[in-house]
């Protein structure tokens, strides 16, 4: 998979290359970046990308043509790639989105700084807007993080094991169960003895439960958009009943 980031910060992207999956996929290949400054391609002196907003108002806006140049110079490198522009105004990114996401072969991730960028470009630009919470950061660098390391999870051979993916939170609908190793016993706590019998079936079935269990008391509106099959509702049932 190719990524290409316009961003002020290049250099913030750099932990990306330091360890965990998405340095394991750029170090077999599996993943590319390339950044490109939207600086580099501002005409005057100064380097200038960025103006007061028309209409008054505080903070700066980033200015449309270094912008645009950046953008442009990143599809010449990458010629199939649709540009996702970071910023709190987006779909809220889920795990479904990170799956259509990482289907395209190349992206390009817009970066936004200081109070927004002019709504021109993404009238001209931008494919699609992404925000990663109902909140407001400094800039979309650590949101394109976000995203590449949630899209690098799932390029085939980067994790350790196959499943690993497809069992975690949110694949299914459900949060995840808890998990535990060893010791069996810390501060008087004890691993549930249901994992320690070695009966696989009991074992999916108690993950499932706890599963269910989690998410309905932690994101009842995932549990309540979800069509619970016979036996999760009866999972779901005993799990009330031990509440």
């Amino acid at each position: 998979m190719n990524i290409g980031v316009v961003t002020l910060f290049p250099e913030m992207l750099a932990s990306l290359c330091v360890g965990g999956v998405t340095a394991r996929a750029l170090k077999r290949g599996l993943l590319h970046m390339r950044a490109w400054n939207p600086r580099d391609f501002a005409r005057d002196h100064n380097k200038t990308v960025d103006d007061r907003p028309y209409g008054g108002g505080p903070g700066m806006v980033l200015q449309v043509e270094p912008l645009r140049l950046a953008i442009g110079a990143a599809r010449k490198v990458f010629t199939e790639a649709e540009v996702v522009h970071l910023t709190p105004q987006g779909e809220r990114l889920s795990q479904a989105i990170v799956h259509q996401l990482v289907s395209h072969r190349e992206l390009i991730l817009l970066c936004g700084r200081y109070e927004g960028i002019d709504e021109r470009l993404v009238q001209l630009e931008v494919d699609r807007e992404i925000s990663i919470g109902d909140y407001v950061l400094t800039g979309g660098e650590l949101p394109a993080m976000v995203l590449t390391d949630a899209m690098a999870r799932l390029l085939p051979d980067v994790l350790g094991s196959p499943f690993s993916a497809s069992q975690e939170s949110f694949e299914t609908g459900l949060l995840d169960h808890p998990h535990y190793t060893r010791p069996e016993v810390y501060a008087d706590l004890e691993v549930p003895e249901i994992l320690l019998g070695g009966n696989h079936e009991a074992i999916r079935k108690w993950r499932l439960k706890e599963a269910i269990r989690r998410t309905s008391l932690r994101r009842p509106d995932l549990l309540e958009s979800l069509d619970l099959n016979e036996e999760e509702l009866a999972l779901l049932d005993v799990a009330r009943r031990e509440e």
